[in-house]
């Protein structure tokens, strides 16, 4: 079986340092480097994703801001990377106001329907890729409303630490709730745990998560890493930075996982 083109999937947790920028960068280019063609969408006002794979944010003249408010084709804002099957739609800091500006529009012309433009543009370019992976903010507010309404399914990465599960109800409601009212199809597409210390408590969560959400939690978990730490800085996905290393064998493994539960 061949996946179909162009499997949208949105990584969401509104808790923040889950390791969530780190997974959307490293998965895109752990499935690239599989011969898998990738866009990575940049939905974090903070653009780390854009940076993380060595684009300077001071020479983007298109950016998902333009997209969302209508200033730009979508082909104008999806940048080739320099890694292998690699594309993005970067983020810059306008990216913060741009829930107010589209409220405002929403205002002049009520038939506006701010919840669906990142939808509109993705559907234009969905059959040009095998994945399109977003990474969204730490919240659940108007960007990551438009990545579940995009996306056909969502990563949940999940922290190995003590409050792992707080706050996951509440994603999840908001999951279910973008399910009812936004995108019937949305699906979660697995759960991902992330900076696994081996300590006794790093263990017990895994084993917490796993009871909870059973089959759909990955079976690679993510290591906790000094080298995929410093990789951002440098502009580059772990498999770029260090091929070696323990945190490149994991999201290459993760990437594998994907590509087998979509039939591949």
């Amino acid at each position: 079986m061949v996946i179909s083109m162009g499997k949208i999937i949105a990584l969401v947790n509104q808790k923040g340092g889950v390791g969530k920028t780190t997974s959307s960068i490293n998965l895109a280019a752990s499935l690239g480097f599989l011969k898998r063609k990738v866009l990575l969408v940049d939905l974090d006002p903070q653009g780390n994703a854009t940076t993380g794979v060595g684009i300077n944010k001071a020479n983007v003249v298109s950016s998902i801001y333009d997209l969302l408010s209508d200033k730009a084709t979508v082909d104008s804002a999806i940048l080739k990377t320099e890694f292998r099957n690699l594309y993005i739609i970067p983020a810059t800091i306008n990216l913060a106001g741009i829930d107010f500006e589209l409220i405002e529009r929403k205002h002049k012309d009520p038939t506006f329907n701010s919840g669906n433009q990142l939808k509109k543009y993705l559907s234009q370019v969905k059959d040009n890729f095998d994945f399109i992976i977003i990474d969204c903010p730490p919240s659940l507010g108007f960007l990551t409303k438009n990545a579940l309404t995009a996306a056909d399914s969502v990563i949940i990465p999940v922290q190995c630490e003590f409050f792992a599960l707080e706050g996951i109800m509440q994603l999840l409601n908001t999951i279910m709730m973008a399910q009812r009212n936004l995108n019937p199809k949305l699906e979660i597409e697995g759960v991902l745990l992330t900076m696994l210390s081996h300590t006794n408590l790093g263990l017990e969560v895994v084993e917490d998560i796993k009871s909870y959400f059973k089959e759909k939690v990955y079976d690679t978990i993510i290591p906790r890493s000094v080298r995929l730490s410093e990789a951002p800085s440098y502009g580059k996905p772990i498999i770029a930075y260090d091929p070696q290393c323990r945190g490149t064998e994991a999201y290459l493994n993760l990437a594998k996982e994907v590509l087998e539960r979509n039939g591949n």
